[in-house]
């Protein structure tokens, strides 16, 4: 069964093995792409989102490496990301 990739993480499922392929920022809060590499968002890293706030989706709980961390939306919509098992297709 293939499960399209989503374009960023904010689009991810919950639990869906995932493979960190860049982060921008968006031209009202340019200094998120730093801080977001900061935590460890780079390329190659594995990241899953763990769960969504309710209502609205917002937060996300996301882990990558050994953190968790809550992301807003926005924030996650800036890490770019490709399902690990796309990686060797």
């Amino acid at each position: 069964m293939t499960h399209e990739a989503p374009d960023s993480l904010a689009e991810a499922a919950i639990g869906a093995a995932l493979s960190v392929v860049g982060v921008s920022s968006p031209s009202y809060a340019p200094e998120w792409a730093e801080w977001l590499e900061e935590l460890g968002f780079l390329p190659g890293e594995a990241v899953r989102v763990m769960a969504r706030g309710q209502p609205g989706a917002d937060p996300l709980v996301v882990r990558i490496g050994q953190s968790t961390f809550a992301l807003r939306r926005a924030e996650a919509a800036c890490i770019t990301v490709l399902n690990e098992g796309s990686l060797g297709a």
